[in-house]
């Protein structure tokens, strides 16, 4: 495999999404079909969750494995160039994910957060999570 240049990673990492990711859609379009209506990536609600249920007081997050920091202790080796920047960068998000549920759940939200690969995964046992909560 060729090593890639700086702009080339640049150019890649620019395209990464943050919200309508793979994960999400597929999320999404589980609980569409069973009949459940949400809203998505809502600003005025602390961490902008992926999809929430306002009235229910349900938030839930996608979280990708990369950027959120799934196994991370074992991961974090992995990185073989600009490590002053990646292993701060993926500590603070996963920090910052921790500060998110905390803050919703004293507001009183039931927050639910999903590795890309649940999802991909366990479809459906995902969405069961979800609807069990909503409809509770």
């Amino acid at each position: 495999m060729s090593k890639k240049t700086r702009e080339q990673i640049k150019y890649n990492m620019s395209r990464v999404k943050n919200k309508n990711s793979k994960i999400e859609l597929m999320l999404r379009k589980e609980l569409w079909s069973r009949g459940l209506r949400y809203r998505k990536n809502v600003t005025d609600i602390f961490g902008k969750p992926d999809i929430v249920f306002k009235g229910k007081k349900v938030a839930v997050f996608c979280d990708s494995e990369f950027w959120h920091g799934y196994n991370w202790e074992e991961r974090k080796h992995d990185f073989k160039s600009n490590q002053d920047f990646w292993i701060p960068k993926i500590e603070r998000n996963m920090q910052r994910d921790i500060e998110v549920t905390q803050t919703l759940e004293f507001q009183g939200w039931t927050v639910l957060r999903f590795w890309g690969n649940d999802i991909k995964k366990n479809l459906a046992s995902c969405a069961d999570a979800i609807e069990k909560a909503v409809r509770k």
